[in-house]
């Protein structure tokens, strides 16, 4: 059986229940982090997801590079990834842009069209065995996110190159905020998210990281 909706409000309304119940196994695979946004309905659906989970309920993410074009969606995936979802760059163009949970149920995205897109439940057997068999064909063949970003530039914004130039030089948080223009609150939050981007413990290490990747002049 397949319903086809049109729109990301659409799905959630049609969808939700299965997207928070999920027990034993979720996979995603997208060209980017919007393509499954879900604007205004992943908080509710993470509180449900939160509160009927079990424990060992696996979580793999699997995206092209282009999701990692971004600083912020960048860092999130750093994050996720720590927090242990497992997370993998597909180097080749993705089959298809899915959603699968628990092995029973998948949700296929169409191309966008005027700005909508549409989506395809799926929950017959034997079509959502041949998507997944597919997609776990692309995991293997995909580097994890870790692996793929040792030897890379991370994507630095403009603030955030000029952070790492203020951390080298040695500037004192309180007059690298007034530099920037900004709060010292908000300029502590940004340092800590560079540190997460360049996978350093401390900003010693992270300013040894800035020279490694040829982020500093």
């Amino acid at each position: 059986m397949s319903v086809t909706v049109q729109g990301e409000k659409a799905l959630f309304e049609r969808a939700a229940h299965l997207f928070a119940d999920v027990r034993d196994e979720f996979v995603c695979a997208a060209e980017d982090m919007w393509t499954w946004s879900l604007p205004g309905s992943r908080e509710r659906l993470r509180a449900r997801r939160a509160a009927v989970h079990p424990p060992g309920t696996r979580v793999c993410k699997l995206y092209t590079p282009r999701a990692l074009d971004d600083e912020d969606d960048e860092r999130h995936l750093v994050e996720v990834n720590a927090l242990g979802v497992e997370v993998r760059v597909c180097l080749a163009p993705l089959p298809y842009e899915t959603i699968i949970m628990d092995r029973r149920h998948a949700v296929l995205a169409g191309p966008p069209a005027r700005g909508v897109r549409e989506y395809t439940i799926v929950q017959e057997p034997t079509v959502v065995a041949s998507m997944l068999s597919l997609y776990w064909a692309t995991w293997e063949k995909s580097p994890t996110l870790t692996a793929y970003r040792r030897d890379r530039v991370p994507s630095l914004n403009d603030e955030s190159r000029e952070i790492v130039r203020l951390l080298d030089r040695g500037l004192k948080d309180e007059a690298a905020a007034r530099h920037l223009n900004l709060s010292l609150r908000t300029y502590r939050r940004r340092v800590a998210e560079i540190l997460t981007l360049l996978d350093a413990d401390s900003r010693f290490q992270a300013g040894r990281k800035a020279q490694e990747l040829g982020l500093l002049p």
